[in-house]
């Protein structure tokens, strides 16, 4: 690798990619409207105020955007500097979660209790990961191609954070930070034969997981039939698919949907895309992708465009947290992969994704004043 891309350039002096922002904000503020659109009618039922949810979303979009400003103006020297005490801290978050400290919901223990509000690791330990990643394959370079350098720490690490998830359990996590790691090892420069072998293990034990656990096992199966167990299992999938087919080509305009009137369960969460598809449509639905797909763009450009490895790697990872939450996110509410708990970065409700959503977002922006076109 040639040294030229290891030498480290300054982080100032160029300018951010306005491109990148206008589009990060079009999102945060999209997300805004149909949280407001899609919660209301559970907020009045549960709150006695149909803006609950919209205020809270709100308040945590302050939060956000604050967090995405301090991203954009921190020194490099800070956010790498600090690697080893992001993972540290990610171990430490996810480890209270299996603490008096954790707030159980539906059975799992995911999310640490602070006050009013629900705080959930896995997204930021999303971002530790890659910071540690892009550190480890930026000065193992040499030795990446080796299996007890280039292969065995990537995969301890990411295994034991992985392990924490498991624990609370969070299968759906576990599997997003191993995503992260392939992704990321592709581009690192580890053996293809190492990853080769690594998803053979990885497919292996995912279906003993699978297997061993009755509800997730009726999980698979609803995927495979949602209609067959329409009113158990595979109820909230249904509802999804109802509501995409209600939207047809215009939608049933802003507002209107039906299966948000209690028929479609997490309706401003994690199936958020489905009010979008039933109010909006197909036109509405794909300028969504088109919106995506150039926010993407702009993404991935930050990091070709880097030329240092470090830069480079950070930028393509904190780009795929943000890709791997949109693709299975929409690949779960279209009924394409197993139902599983994954927030559409920007949209859906609540603080963690939307929070991390926008520091991943002020990160790119940071990287990008020393994107060279």
């Amino acid at each position: 690798m040639s040294t030229k891309l290891n030498a480290k350039k300054p982080a100032t002096g160029g300018r951010f990619d306005p491109w990148l922002l206008m589009t990060t904000l079009l999102l945060g503020g999209f997300g805004l409207i149909m949280v407001l659109s899609s919660s209301g009618i559970t907020a009045e039922h549960d709150f006695a105020d149909k803006y609950f949810f919209f205020k809270r979303q709100l308040a945590f979009a302050g939060v956000g955007l604050a967090g995405m400003v301090l991203c954009m103006q921190a020194p490099r020297k800070l956010l790498y500097g600090l690697t080893y005490f992001w993972v540290a801290l990610a171990v430490a978050m996810l480890t209270l979660c299996l603490t008096p400290l954790g707030a159980s919901v539906n059975g799992a223990s995911r999310w640490i209790r602070l006050g009013p509000v629900n705080v959930q690791p896995l997204e930021f330990a999303k971002i530790a990961l890659v910071f540690y990643l892009a550190y480890f394959f930026a000065r193992k370079q040499e030795l990446v191609r080796t299996f007890s350098v280039g292969f065995l720490p990537p995969f301890i690490v990411t295994g034991f954070l992985s392990g924490l998830l498991l624990l609370q359990p969070d299968f759906g996590g576990a599997v997003v930070l191993c995503g992260l790691l392939f992704f990321m090892c592709l581009v690192g420069g580890t053996r293809i034969s190492y990853l080769l072998l690594s998803l053979v293990f990885a497919g292996g034990a995912g279906w003993m997981l699978i297997t061993s656990s009755p509800y997730r096992l009726k999980r698979w199966t609803a995927f495979l039939d949602p209609f067959a167990s329409a009113q158990k299992e595979g109820y909230q999938l249904v509802q999804s698919l109802y509501a995409f087919g209600s939207g047809r080509f215009w939608g049933t305009g802003m507002g209107a949907g039906k299966q948000k009137l209690f028929f479609l369960p997490e309706a401003h969460n994690d199936f958020i895309m489905a009010v979008v598809g039933e109010e909006l449509g197909f036109i509405g639905m794909s300028l969504f992708f088109l919106t995506i797909a150039f926010f993407l763009y702009r993404a991935f450009r930050v990091s070709i465009l880097q030329e240092d490895l470090q830069d480079r790697f950070t930028a393509f990872g904190i780009t795929c947290i943000l890709a791997l939450g949109m693709v299975l996110n929409l690949a779960v509410v279209l009924g394409t992969v197993p139902p599983k708990g994954v927030a559409m970065p920007f949209i859906s409700y609540g603080g963690s994704s939307l929070t991390a959503s926008f520091v991943c977002a002020g990160i790119l922006l940071n990287l990008s004043r020393t994107a060279k076109s």
